[in-house]
């Protein structure tokens, strides 16, 4: 045990470890936050097509040859999110079918853009690396890293504010329109808070299991909390540490950093699901009202 302390206090010497760290919990806290919005209003699914979204938007950045892949992958992702918010209101188009046709299109497009203008000599890789997640996490720049910071504080900052509006659209969405809310554009800004969200989380997990970031620290979380509030808080304290047990894993055990966080989030849900019924067995089945 004390040659791993001592293997740690070497690797936070450098600073990519400090700021793959760093990131890694402001984007769990994001994630967080707005996982529990997304699992009770059911559109869990939407974290994932806007993912695939910003995978086609890092391949058009590709072929344009862009240094910087992130303004214009936030730019598309908020639009797609804005559209699919359109497009899901419409009778002719239900919402689950939005999202299906802007994931396999985005996803479809964005490969074909890799193959026909690429220019790297290991594309199976750079697209494995973008699914997937890479080593990107530990190669941060202090730019990036400030980027994300500022960012992160704009998402926690929008949370806190609407926090009441939030929580209304979210259990009772046509009582709050009668009382005078407007939830048109609430869902907006859960949709474009989302799509910024996203666009943070590809370098850590990649875009296939950003969703897994955003719905197990929620889902575990509902396994032992029953009200809003409480169920908030402790998915953000267990997706924060669950990405720095991640990370650390990562980087100790040499394995992919996404994937080894996702795998530490599906641990902790078994943990919190078996926690879960013990307290129910026990008569104890509403913590946190």
């Amino acid at each position: 045990m004390s040659a791993i302390f001592e293997k740690l206090a070497l690797y936070w010497q450098y600073p990519f470890v400090r700021y793959a760290l760093i990131v890694g919990v402001l984007i769990a806290l994001c994630s967080s936050l707005l996982g529990v919005t997304l699992v009770l209003k059911r559109f869990s699914f939407i974290g994932d097509g806007l993912s695939h979204v910003a995978f086609g938007a890092m391949a058009i950045a590709a072929v344009l040859d862009l240094t910087n892949d992130m303004p214009l992958t936030l730019a598309i992702t908020v639009l797609c999110a804005v559209l699919l918010l359109r497009t899901g209101q419409n009778t002719k188009i239900k919402g689950d079918a939005a999202v299906a046709m802007l994931s396999v299109g985005s996803l479809a497009i964005g490969y074909l853009l890799m193959n026909l203008f690429s220019t790297s000599t290991n594309l199976s890789g750079d697209v494995c690396s973008t699914l997937f997640g890479s080593t990107s996490i530990l190669t941060l720049t202090q730019t990036e890293v400030l980027l994300c910071a500022v960012l992160s504080v704009v998402v926690v900052a929008v949370f806190l504010l609407f926090y009441n509006k939030i929580f209304a659209v979210t259990f009772d969405e046509n009582f709050a329109r009668a009382v005078g809310t407007k939830a048109s554009f609430y869902n907006l800004l859960i949709a474009i808070v989302v799509a910024v969200v996203i666009v943070l989380a590809m370098n850590l997990v990649g875009s296939l299991l950003i969703s897994a970031l955003v719905i197990f620290p929620s889902l575990s979380a509902m396994r032992v909390f029953r009200s809003f509030r409480s169920v908030t808080i402790c998915s953000a304290v267990l997706s924060v540490c669950c990405a720095v047990l991640g990370i650390l894993i990562s980087i100790l055990a040499g394995t992919p950093v996404g994937s080894t966080i996702v795998a530490v989030d599906i641990i902790a849900f078994f943990v919190f699901y078996a926690a879960g019924r013990v307290l129910g067995a026990a008569g104890i089945g509403a913590v946190g009202k």
